[in-house]
This record gives C-alpha cells, structure tokens and sequence, in this order.
C-alpha cells in the first residue's frame, strides 16, 4: 500500500526538508501510525499534532493513535510538538474515532490549554 507523508516544522529534516516535507512511502498492509513513525526515525516525544484523512488523530501528551492502521492511500500529516495549531483548523477539527475515545476518557472529556513538551 502507499501512504502519503506530509512533515511540518523541524520534523521535515527525518526527509531533507526546511520548513516541510513530503513522501510517498510504499508500506506493507496493516502497518500502524507507531511503526510508520518508527521507519522514518521520528521520536513520538518530537511529534505535535497529527492528522490522518484531515482527522485529528494525535496532539503534544496524547498519542491515542499509535496502533491505528493505516490503509492505501491514506495522508498522514505531523506537525512538531513546537508547532502552532494549523490555521486551517483554528475553529475545529474532525477528530479520529482514537482521538474521540481518547478525549472522552480525560478529565473534564476534553482538550487542555497548556501542554507538558
């Protein structure tokens, strides 16, 4: 299967990239968001907020989506954890059923202001 890979921020040097990276990577089926982030050398403590399908399926403290399977086709997009919140979401953002079941079990069930990096 092939996955696209969008890296934003300091991440986009696991590629050769600046500001961004992007790569096409050919997978074998089943592989998950942690072992996506294994091959490409990127430690989960340096990833931010994650989006999976334009779904938000990770943020700095809360990784709910690291043995969510991937499927052909699939964008994976990561943002370093030093990286503000993408403008294009500023006013919500669909989450993944893991980021759903993740925020449900926290206190209060939601999102806190300030994060532990």
């Amino acid at each position: 299967m092939q996955v696209e890979v969008w890296l934003y921020g300091p991440l986009a040097r696991y590629r050769g990239g600046n500001s961004y990276a992007q790569v096409l990577l050919d997978l074998p089926e089943g592989t998950t968001i942690g072992q996506l982030l294994e091959k490409l050398g990127i430690p989960n403590e340096e990833r931010g907020i994650t989006f999976l399908n334009r779904q938000l399926s990770a943020m700095p403290g809360l990784y709910p989506d690291l043995e969510v399977e991937l499927h052909d086709g699939d964008r994976v997009g990561i943002f370093h954890k030093r990286s503000m919140w993408p403008f294009q979401y500023r006013y919500g953002a669909a989450a993944h059923e893991s980021m759903r079941k993740a925020l449900q079990g926290r206190e209060k069930g939601g999102i806190h202001h300030s994060y532990r990096t």
